[in-house]
């Protein structure tokens, strides 16, 4: 069983991965993404459990009718066959993707990026194993080398590969949409904003603000930049109080720096610039943005938002119903921290990615998104006129 294996081969895996580490410093936001622990990797084994329990996507029957010439017709679903999946510095993918491919009957073709791919072949060298003791085809997965030509290869193999999903930077993303001649879903950056209404709870607003910064800053949930209504700023040091002991530095434009001056560590504390606002900061870093309503702060996220997860911190259920409405993007919250994008926080085991585009998948993607249709037609001699 691959989640057990995974448990049992902690130290070989971390060992592998500290050959990875070791090349990168420890403030570079990718060490954390690529680092591996043992209780991540027990967390890995977790919810590849959790991939096990849920039933398969395949085969299902999404419709059936009769038509009145007698026709009998029915939609299944079915798994895309092989697809390719491109990522970055996260070796907990190279499981999770495995896992949810098996389980949906797909084939997959992982392309790793060169920061880890020592940890990487550590862990298919694992699930090889687990398919080999299972007397499953190995080549049902395959993790091709870190250099480009290999992406490129991937992404023009018509023939062979269904579907590629990139998962990583912006940069990466706009490459593999600008260079493949097979389908794309686009898993994108995560620019996330918290918007803070004047009828905000503090005591809620700082427990969140907190939480989908600092839970864990490299990944593309974690909070970006938050958003306050100006009736609201004498509180803001108190929102953001929590954050301070994180050493998260805070980006504020005018009105809010005003406000935090004396509330929150100097040294933490710096102007806005052009590029404080739009920025993935992957890192204890965060901008504020003061709004005169909730219509300033929806035309914010609009321009600078990555339609990936955003949310409103209100009491007021008429501008959540608001916020809910006019917010394009996969994951809109309120009154909760955006670090809960996430197939497992979504019950649906892993994830692939968060598929920040509206067509096929949009928001985490796991078991079902990795399946299509096709249609069943049942007849006894009909002919069409």
């Amino acid at each position: 069983m691959l989640a057990d294996a995974a448990v049992e081969n902690i130290p070989f895996i971390i060992s592998e991965n500290v050959k990875d580490l070791a090349r990168l410093e420890k403030n570079d936001p990718t060490y954390d993404r690529l680092l591996l622990t043992p209780d991540r990797i027990k967390g890995i084994a977790s919810d590849i459990r959790d991939v096990i329990n849920l039933p398969s996507p395949a085969g299902r029957l999404l419709m059936e009718k009769r038509r009145p010439n007698g026709l009998m017709i029915s939609k299944i679903s079915v798994p895309f066959g092989v697809i390719g999946v491109i990522f970055e510095a996260r070796p907990n993918v190279t499981f999770d993707v495995f896992s949810l491919c098996l389980k949906s009957g797909n084939a997959c073709i992982l392309k790793g990026g060169s920061d880890a791919i020592k940890s990487n072949t550590a862990i298919v060298k694992v699930i090889k194993s687990v398919l080999k003791n299972s007397g499953i085809d190995q080549n049902i997965l395959a993790l091709l080398p870190a250099g480009r030509d290999e992406t490129k290869q991937l992404l023009n193999a018509r023939d062979y590969v269904d579907l590629v999903i990139p998962r990583g930077s912006r940069s990466l993303i706009d490459f593999v949409r600008k260079n493949a001649s097979i389908p794309v879903i686009e898993t994108g950056a995560g620019i996330c904003h918290t918007y803070f209404d004047e009828s905000g709870d503090k005591e809620k607003g700082r427990i969140i603000i907190n939480n989908a910064k600092t839970r864990r800053v490299s990944v593309c949930n974690a909070l970006d930049c938050l958003i306050i209504n100006e009736k609201r700023l004498e509180d803001l040091g108190y929102i953001v109080g929590l954050c301070s002991d994180s050493n998260v530095l805070i980006y504020a434009d005018e009105k809010a720096y005003l406000s935090l001056q004396g509330k929150y560590p100097p040294e933490l504390l710096l102007p806005t610039c052009k590029e404080s606002f739009g920025t993935e900061f992957l890192s204890y870093k965060m901008a504020v943005k003061t709004v005169g309503s909730i219509n300033e702060a929806l035309e914010h996220i609009a321009k600078y938002g990555s339609k990936h997860s955003e949310a409103i911190i209100s009491e007021n259920q008429e501008r959540i119903s608001l916020f809910f409405r006019l917010v394009d993007a996969a994951s809109v919250y309120s009154n909760a921290s955006t670090a809960f994008t996430d197939g497992a926080e979504f019950g649906l085991g892993a994830e692939i990615g968060i598929s920040t585009q509206k067509l096929h998948a949009r928001g985490p993607m796991a078991l079902e998104e990795l399946t299509t249709y096709k249609w069943i037609i049942e007849g006894n001699g009909q002919v069409r006129n």
